[in-house]
């Protein structure tokens, strides 16, 4: 059985796949600063007991590391539906 689907829908299916992959890598991937509780530091605390701004930087954890993987994975598969559909209309055309 032949079924002829119209290439625009794989188009779109990698479309999609690149740019919410890019969306994931940026927005869900991007490095957090650790929160601190409200009562980690009063107002009246000397500057020694504060801590210092190497506590302060964002950390990239296991959360964000994932979906960076995956964003990335998202990325190469919808690069590759592009490319090969592309590939197969024109190999069609001839």
């Amino acid at each position: 059985m032949h079924v002829n689907l119209p290439p625009i829908l794989f188009y779109v299916i990698g479309l999609a796949l690149v740019i919410f992959g890019g969306l994931r890598v940026k927005y869900l991937g991007a490095p957090r600063v650790p929160r601190r509780r409200h009562g980690d530091w009063d107002e009246d605390d000397s500057s020694a007991d504060r801590p210092d701004d190497d506590e302060q930087r964002p950390v990239r954890g296991p959360e964000q590391l994932r979906h960076v993987r995956w964003g990335i994975i998202w990325i190469l598969l919808g690069l590759f539906l592009l490319i090969s559909t592309f590939l197969q209309v024109r190999r069609q055309m001839r």
